[in-house]
């Protein structure tokens, strides 16, 4: 059977995964899904990888979100039970220890913005919409749309989306805050070279940081700076932060290897 989701590591440190499904506007089916979360595997594995990419086959499609096709003979509960498992893969994406970034090289609508929600860091090309558009079905976002939308652009903005299951062009997604970068030309050599950069410093750094803020935003200022202290204490007695004084001081670059 061939594989949905592709997986290539570029540098020992880049790792890009690629939703193979074109033909089907890159749709969740539950077999894409079953590859993405093998491939999820596989990076929850690998402690090399400092840095990892998710862009979708093609030139015009990211993730056309749920396969609306597969539902047709579906009973209520499995339903209910395919979308639990796109929130639950989606989640998984969320928490994967390295830098996430969604490479938006298409359409991200319903469950497709959603997996982009759960990225670090979003990038699109100018010809990208997005949107949650569920309530156009007479559904809602039932991925972790409805959560992580408003944390990320705020609550008003994210109620006039997802109420009026708007289609943004990359251009007022950028000016809300719900992508952070639109490039004219390949999003996929523009999210590698932002993923090099990142790459360039500290691993256990990286993961503290994300962990710091991920944490830190889901409750109060106090209990956010008490898990920053714990991030940080983590990182001191590492060899990646002596490596890093030492560089810095023979005016080097510093060579980290996640230890």
């Amino acid at each position: 059977m061939t594989k949905l989701v592709h997986y290539q590591v570029i540098d020992d440190k880049i790792a890009v995964v690629t939703l193979n499904r074109p033909q089907a506007a890159n749709a969740m089916s539950h077999q894409l899904l079953n590859d993405l979360n093998d491939v999820i595997n596989k990076l929850e594995q690998n402690k090399q990888i400092v840095c990892t990419i998710i862009v979708g086959a093609g030139d015009r499609v990211f993730c056309a979100g749920a396969d609306l096709k597969e539902r047709k003979g579906m009973s209520d509960d499995q339903v209910i039970q395919a979308v639990q498992y796109i929130g639950q893969t989606v989640m998984r994406i969320e928490n994967l220890p390295m830098p996430v970034i969604a490479a938006l090289n298409g359409v991200a609508f319903g469950g497709g913005l959603e997996l982009a929600l759960a990225c670090d860091l979003r990038i699109a090309t100018e010809h990208v919409k997005l949107g949650l558009t569920e309530t156009s079905l007479a559904i809602i976002p039932g991925a972790g749309g409805t959560q992580r939308l408003p944390r990320l652009i705020g609550l008003g903005q994210a109620k006039r989306l997802i109420y009026t299951a708007a289609r943004l062009t990359a251009k007022e997604a950028l000016d809300i805050g719900l992508i952070e970068h639109v490039c004219e030309n390949n999003v996929l050599d523009e999210a590698l070279r932002l993923a090099k950069k990142i790459a360039n410093n500290g691993p256990i750094a990286l993961k503290q940081a994300k962990i710091a803020i991920d944490q830190g935003m889901q409750t109060d200022l106090q209990t956010g700076l008490m898990i920053e202290h714990l991030a940080y204490k983590d990182t001191i007695p590492t060899e990646d932060r002596l490596e890093g004084l030492q560089a810095f001081r023979e005016k080097r670059k510093p060579q980290y290897k996640g230890k």
